[in-house]
């Protein structure tokens, strides 16, 4: 392989960790309502598990409140019960053809948990940036050790360079990411 797909292919699996992270967070309660707290909630609809979102049209009609107007009426009972088993903390309300769910605001104790929650997710990415960081290194140092198409020691070392570069580029927007919703979470 060559030592610039190397360091693209990297550079292209850092990317994904970071927004699989920025996924991750977006589900992280603050005091704030937002779609992304139930987006994914796995409800049982005619025997498969399906997304709320693809069963439901979700909206913030006021900053502490959602909306979850589902296409079918019929699957409001499955809604309902798929938001209470979530373990969301959520306590969805029916109202006519639509349901209604208050975000309460987190307690001090609870903004503690979230807040560590976060710094988790945080330090498993910044896990897996370092893991892609060393097969990088290990790819290239490979295709340094193949006698018969030689590499010049300055290029391989330029190109672990890179991948560092890469590395604490990547894990410094992990810090920014986190910091920024650690701010959201303790925010009042």
């Amino acid at each position: 392989m060559e030592l610039n797909a190397i360091v693209r292919e990297c550079s292209q699996r850092m990317d994904k960790t970071v927004e699989y992270l920025s996924r991750e967070l977006r589900g992280i309660r603050t005091g704030r309502a937002t779609t992304a707290l139930i987006d994914y909630v796995k409800v049982d609809y005619y025997g498969s598990q399906t997304d709320l979102r693809e069963l439901a049209v979700l909206s913030v009609p006021e900053p502490t409140q959602l909306l979850v107007k589902p296409f079918d009426p019929g699957a409001k009972n499955d809604i309902i019960k798929a938001i209470e088993v979530a373990g969301l903390g959520l306590n969805p309300q029916s109202e006519g053809n639509q349901i209604r769910i208050n975000v309460p605001t987190p307690s001090t104790d609870r903004r503690k948990q979230l807040v560590s929650q976060v710094k988790k997710l945080a330090e498993e990415a910044k896990v897996a940036i370092r893991n892609e960081r060393r097969d990088a290194n290990k790819h290239i140092d490979q295709r340094a050790a193949d006698k018969s198409d030689p590499v010049p020691e300055d290029t391989v070392d330029k190109m672990k360079g890179e991948i560092d570069a890469l590395t604490k580029k990547h894990t410094d927007s992990i810090d920014q990411t986190a910091a920024k919703k650690v701010k959201e979470i303790e925010e009042i």
